[in-house]
């Protein structure tokens, strides 16, 4: 049923309610606004309504009765015949309404009208005040010492798709990277790098115990070397490597289809001054104390477990203090709402974060919630290929990279054309976009990268996929023009198989809706499935290029609208959506 079709059926009944305060003396209006739900059994109609029973009590009425008072008083209304074919009374009191066939039906028409734009908020002409105008969504944020893994890759798709739902909702969406160039982990890729440069391997006694192994930092000593640097300079061997590795990463993000209009880097934080008065703003209001020759922020205040220390014995700075400084950057440039995509492993890290954020707000007297930012945490992936569990790259050593996985699920290999393996790229990138959304951000989740090669219904991207492919496959054995489809009899779908596919289609603007507020891509990736799953019952069930021209042209109409909802919401996940497989 579509919001505007609700919004009409919850008017007619709050009409209703009112002639029947009237009737008995009763103030008009006071009465909770009728709630509308799809009953969890399908024949049981499309639509059901609980409100006597939530006011028969305070009206002194058995349920059942004022139903049945409810819907003759509907009956009344011209507009309730036109959307309501029948309802029923059933339970204790429920009201069991079904759509006139036309009212189903009518989802059609705005689809093949509205094209690309079905489904989003901003065709409606208003905000939804529950979802911010402007937010920031960080994501990825890899370390640049080393190539992105799968981790990174579920960041990539989820940060992605939650940017492009906030979109679908009138939102306007910043998406950002954040570097740390800076600390421990960037000092210890210059060692590894300078060590490289120096003869030395991971299997050499003189290797660095912090270094990083991967044949990746060969391949830096050599880009470096091969430049004409000193080979002395570690300050100058960190910069080569940390552009490198960027470099490296970018390559990799376009690859999957990710776009960032901000990369923003650690070391800034610093040579700007920001966390130096982060630190002194918070000492300012109290919140820190020496203990040890170290600085401890008052996190226990806000309720952390224990008391964090911000600046070590030694001068140098915890790593959270940096994210607190990033974060007041980000309030300071009017994103009042943040989404930080990250891993599972930062959930320790939250409490502080947030802890110093209330700090400063308090010295500066600016409102950011307690709550600020939002996190959505994902755990782990695990990688199975030939039913065993991959847990290490060639060429990084330690894990299985983006590149590794999108490479396997597309099927390249060295003798392709560029032309064959820039589709083999394409087809490794949905299906690890795809699966990759297609669980709950904080389940784990086991990639099997032979289901990803499969060509079949058990592989869930080629399912839907497929399902695309093969209506515009039917739309051009037709052949005639689209404009023919706009003018089609609707009212003949009258089949079982048309009437779910009638009703999946018009749930999308709602579980898009739903999908952005709960920050749940996967609830879209759940979606396309089940109106894959529609389409081919319908397709098997319902012939289509019938010689009946009339029905042909109905049916025809009710694929392309269903064509455009797999395109749209295909989209969102960012994965393409072919027109042949």
């Amino acid at each position: 049923m579509l919001s505007s079709q609700k919004t009409q059926l919850t008017q007619c009944i709050t009409n209703a309610l009112n002639a029947l305060a009237q009737e008995r003396g009763l103030a008009a209006g006071e009465f909770p606004i009728p709630h509308l739900e799809r009953p969890k059994v399908a024949d049981h109609g499309d639509i059901a309504c609980n409100i006597a029973l939530q006011i028969s009590k305070a009206w002194k009425t058995n349920p059942r009765e004022l139903a049945q008072a409810i819907l003759s008083q509907l009956n009344q209304f011209p507009e309730y015949g036109q959307l309501i074919a029948s309802a029923e009374i059933a339970g204790p009191g429920f009201i069991n309404f079904r759509l006139s066939l036309a009212a189903k039906s009518a989802v059609v028409g705005l689809i093949l009208r509205e094209g690309a734009r079905f489904g989003r908020r901003d065709r409606m002409g208003k905000a939804d005040p529950s979802l911010p105008k402007r937010a920031m969504i960080e994501f990825v944020s890899a370390n640049p010492t080393g190539p992105l893994h799968v981790g990174h890759g579920r960041q990539a798709a989820l940060g992605d798709a939650l940017a492009n739902l906030l979109d679908s909702q009138d939102t306007d969406v910043h998406r950002e990277f954040y570097y740390n160039d800076a600390g421990v982990q960037i000092h210890n890729l210059a060692l590894s790098v300078q060590a490289r440069l120096q003869g030395l391997n991971p299997e050499s006694p003189n290797w660095p115990k912090e270094a990083y192994n991967g044949e990746y930092i060969a391949e830096i000593a050599e880009s470096y070397q091969s430049a004409g640097h000193d080979l002395s300079d570690l300050e100058q061997i960190r910069q080569h490597a940390v552009a490198y590795l960027r470099k490296e990463q970018d390559i990799d993000l376009k690859t999957f289809g990710v776009q960032f209009d901000q990369f923003y880097l650690e070391s800034s934080l610093y040579t700007d001054g920001s966390v130096e008065q982060v630190i002194s703003d918070l000492q300012a209001v109290d919140k820190t104390y020496e203990a040890d020759g170290a600085l401890w922020l008052k996190t226990t205040l806000d309720g952390d477990d224990k008391d964090r220390v911000m600046r070590k014995s030694d001068g140098s700075y915890t790593y959270f203090v940096p994210d607190v400084a990033y974060h007041i950057n980000k309030w300071s440039r009017g994103f009042e709402k943040v989404i930080n995509v990250q891993g599972s492993d930062h959930h320790g890290t939250i409490a502080r974060v947030r802890s110093g954020i209330q700090g400063v707000a308090q010295k500066r007297n600016w409102p950011i919630p307690t709550t600020y930012p939002d996190y959505v945490l994902h755990k782990m992936v695990t990688v199975i290929r030939d039913g065993e569990e991959v847990k290490l790259s060639k060429r990084v050593g330690s894990y299985v990279t983006l590149r590794d996985l999108v490479e396997w699920s597309g099927g390249t290999h060295p003798d392709m054309s560029n032309d064959e393996r820039n589709l083999a790229l394409q087809r490794g990138r949905d299906a690890v976009r795809f699966f990759l959304i297609s669980r709950k951000a904080d389940t784990e989740f086991v990639f099997d990268v032979n289901l990803a090669l499969q060509q079949n219904d058990e592989n869930p991207v080629f399912y839907v996929q497929y399902a695309h492919a093969r209506i515009c496959s039917i739309l051009q054995q037709w052949g005639g023009s689209s404009s023919a489809l706009e003018h089609a009899n609707l009212s003949l779908l009258d089949s079982k198989a048309a009437d779910h596919l009638l009703r999946r289609l018009s749930e999308y603007p709602e579980v898009l809706a739903n999908a952005a507020y709960d920050l749940a891509p996967h609830a879209i990736a759940f979606y396309l499935r089940d109106l894959a799953g529609d389409f081919h019952t319908f397709y098997n069930a319902d012939r289509v290029l019938v010689d009946d021209e009339q029905l042909k042209l109905a049916r025809l109409a009710l694929l392309a609208a269903t064509r455009q909802v797999l395109e749209n919401g295909l989209k969102i996940l960012g994965v393409s959506a072919p027109q042949k497989m």
